[in-house]
């Protein structure tokens, strides 16, 4: 039996997979070098987590070479704008985001 055909993510989707990610902390993973922009540009751990639970699409949903799909949100909270460019990964023990650089 072949395996199915996955379906491509638009926005809306994306968006509700990360809402629903988000809300357990121990579902989002924040690379190297995500962690070094964060400390760069004075941007929080908790910034990051707002903008991924409430944030907005500002880059499209796209499948990146390696297969996962990532997407940019952005979101503004008490005058600053931050933007976190994540991706959904998975393997056999479930999904979660990799925040992959945040600015």
């Amino acid at each position: 039996m072949s395996q199915p055909t996955p379906i491509p993510l638009n926005d809306a989707n994306m968006l509700r997979i990360i809402r629903e990610l988000a809300q357990e902390p121990a579902n989002v993973f924040v690379k190297k070098h995500a962690r070094m922009r964060m400390k760069e540009r004075s941007i929080t751990l908790a910034q990051v987590v707002t903008c991924l639970r409430r944030g907005s699409i500002d880059e499209h949903a796209h499948e990146s070479t390696g297969g996962d799909w990532r997407c940019t949100l952005r979101y503004q909270q008490a005058g600053d704008l931050v933007r976190v460019a994540a991706a959904i990964e998975k393997d056999e023990s479930g999904q979660w985001i990799a925040v992959v650089t945040v600015f």
